[in-house]
């Protein structure tokens, strides 16, 4: 309440130290005398001011205000008093409607038509709300309304108009707006800087986003890993070590970014090795920084280096939330270790959707559907409810173990029960599963009768099949239109060359052939991984680069010629081309995890499992010497090619030949 009467040159040193009461007084309103007319006052004191003791209860209900009805209430209280057009007191209405978890934009937004002077954090408030909305346009709208009002934005008004920009491609207006933000004076404002890296590179304005970066007198840690992260994502993953190596002082956060950009790459090994600097550096491990370098075990098959990224998230305290389990199940799953991963699933306190999908899939790729379907019924009991993922690994599971009955029932229960329409990969997994059992007419019917137009993962699930079951003629026509979908993809050429040669076609595996190479369609090298003594070794088909190469080939010759005494014979149509028995024994024999299985025979210890991740599918002769080399050596192997895994022991794949 404004001071009246009070002379501005009197001395502060006689006003009382407690103007409107303290401890001792009567709570009475202090008299003074104007020293110029002699004349005595009261200035009121607020605590015996009823309208005072009311708004400042309202300003302290308005705080605390938890829904929508009782900010009404408040509301109403306000408009009583006579404070509908103070912008104090609206602010904190809009404030709570805007931005609130229980609020009401369009309640704000009633309230906010009706101000005739709304003030910059008002305006502020709304631009909050219409980015949390993703509202973007309607941002961008009302940040122009501001400015011709002649309001005058602050250095809180810059960022959420910036992600409005962004999210709204508003590249021209977005360039606006970073010229204002220097217009107005905030070009050191670190807030609206940051904003504004993140929102070119959003438009792949690389070189923009880095000339504010540059001209950032002291970028902080969100500057780093935002431009780290741009560049990342474009692909510039060597400028964005770059931009990396010149931090002055590395922290979690950076590093992460680092980390991130290389798995989400998938430059594993560079992964490993930053995360070994980092651990020199005694950076500490984060949750972020945990998740990654899990991905990147994943990536690699690298159980044991899992196992200890795992062990160090329980002993340094790190909070396990539903994305870090998921990503630790993901991993031992993807790794090998179903044990394990059920272990860890079961030991969770609570699990969220993601945690049992990830189990779900995890028995699914291992090819134990009826674990799948299982694990299933119990998250229904437990009342957790399946969304799209659950029923894309459910129905991925049957598919991968057989059970034709039990997809196609979940597959109209998904509907009918849960009411999930069924998307492209789900249609995906109902082929797959009816073309690997040789149900190639119900399949062709499902892909007609889809709502939508099948994509390449259906048509390529159905061109798997024709190759299974040795259908040439449909086999032909599928595999010129997945060719035409997905036309820089070597492995569709293949595997319609490979339909060609099984029926001895060999002019039409010659015109794939010559189509690839006119369309500069390489082929895909094969390579496998296989973790030993906590480094992950890589080789390629043929591969003579790992220094202990004269000793694996050695051992790739002995261990073909034992099991040769067993039942071996290479198998000529894993070939594409007709070629004298002897060179084609050559390329099979050194297939990529024939020389990963014989580096693991070389350095396993007793009782110790084989884990090879390949990147193609398994060959009919690769899969066929992993039985046989499982049952001489008594060597368990664990397989995890491009779709699923293969466990190998005592002769007998964990797929039962149905791959």
């Amino acid at each position: 309440m404004p001071i009246t009467g009070l002379c501005i040159s009197c001395e502060p040193s006689k006003l009382p130290l407690f103007p409107y009461g303290a401890a001792g007084s009567n709570n009475k309103s202090p008299k003074f005398r104007d020293p110029k007319s002699n004349k005595r006052f009261e200035i009121p004191n607020p605590k015996l001011d009823p309208q005072h003791s009311k708004t400042v209860q309202l300003q302290q209900g308005l705080e605390s205000c938890s829904n929508i009805d009782e900010l009404r209430q408040y509301h109403s209280q306000i408009i009583r008093l006579g404070l509908s057009e103070d912008n104090d007191a609206m602010g904190r209405v809009i404030k709570f409607c805007a931005i609130s978890r229980n609020g009401d934009l369009s309640y704000a937004l009633k309230v906010f038509d009706k101000m005739p002077h709304p003030d910059t954090f008002i305006y502020n408030t709304i631009f909050r709300g219409y980015v949390q909305f993703q509202l973007a346009k309607e941002c961008i709208d009302l940040y122009l309304q501001m400015l011709q009002s002649c309001v005058s934005p602050n250095k809180f008004s810059f960022p959420p108009v910036i992600r409005a920009c962004t999210f709204d491609n508003a590249i021209h207006e977005g360039k606006q707006v970073h010229a204002q933000i220097l217009k107005f004076g905030y070009s050191s404002d670190g807030f609206s800087q940051n904003n504004l890296i993140y929102m070119y590179v959003s438009f792949k304005s690389l070189d923009e986003a880095r000339k504010v970066f540059d001209k950032m007198p002291h970028p902080d840690v969100v500057s780093w890993t935002t431009l780290i992260s741009g560049y990342s994502q474009l692909g510039y993953i060597d400028d964005a070590r770059k931009v990396f190596d010149l931090m002055p002082e590395k922290n979690p956060a950076t590093c992460n970014a680092m980390i991130a950009a290389y798995v989400q790459s998938n430059h594993f090994h560079e992964a490993f090795m930053l995360f070994d600097e980092m651990r020199s550096n005694h950076i500490k491990l984060d949750k972020f920084v945990a998740a990654s370098m899990l991905s990147a075990c994943t990536g690699l098959g690298a159980l044991k280096q899992g196992e200890w990224i795992h062990d160090n998230i329980k002993k340094s305290g790190i909070e396990i939330d539903p994305k870090l389990a998921t990503t630790i199940i993901d991993m031992y799953c993807k790794c090998g270790s179903l044990e394990k991963a059920f272990e860890t699933f079961n030991g969770l306190p609570s699990k969220g959707v993601s945690s049992w999908n990830s189990m779900i899939g995890g028995f699914a790729m291992h090819g134990k559907g009826e674990a799948a379907i299982d694990l299933f019924k119990k998250m229904e009991n437990e009342s957790v409810p399946p969304d799209y993922i659950t029923f894309v690994n459910l129905l991925s599971a049957c598919a991968h173990s057989g059970l034709v009955k039990e997809g196609q029932y979940y597959f109209l229960y998904m509907v009918k029960v849960h009411g999930i329409s069924p998307g492209m990969e789900h249609y995906g997994c109902m082929v797959d599963l009816l073309g690997r059992a040789g149900m190639l007419d119900e399949a062709m019917k499902l892909i007609k009768d889809m709502p939508m137009n099948p994509d390449v993962g259906v048509m390529g699930a159905l061109l798997g099949a024709c190759k299974i079951h040795g259908n040439i003629e449909l086999g032909e026509k599928i595999g010129k239109k997945v060719i035409e979908l997905e036309p820089h993809n070597s492995g569709r050429y293949i595997l319609l060359a490979n339909i060609y040669a099984a029926a001895a076609k060999w002019e039409e595996v010659a015109n794939v052939r010559k189509l690839m190479n006119d369309r500069g369609v390489k082929k895909a090298p094969g390579f496998s991984l296989i973790e030993m003594g906590g480094s992950v070794n890589e080789f390629i088909a043929g591969g003579r680069d790992h220094p202990e190469s004269k000793d694996i080939y050695a051992k790739v010759n002995q261990m073909l010629e034992s099991i040769k005494f067993i039942g071996y014979k290479p198998d000529s149509d894993s070939l594409l081309q007709e070629i004298t028995e002897e060179e084609m024994e050559n390329p099979l024999f050194y297939h990529s995890e024939k020389l990963a299985i014989a580096f693991g025979l070389l350095k396993a210890k007793p009782g110790e499992i084989l884990r090879i991740t390949k990147n193609l599918r398994v060959c009919k002769d690769c899969h066929e010497a992993s039985k046989l080399i499982s049952k001489f050596f008594r060597q368990e192997i664990i397989v995890r090619d491009r779709s699923r895994f293969h466990h190998f022991k005592e002769g007998v794949c964990s797929c039962n030949d149905y791959w």
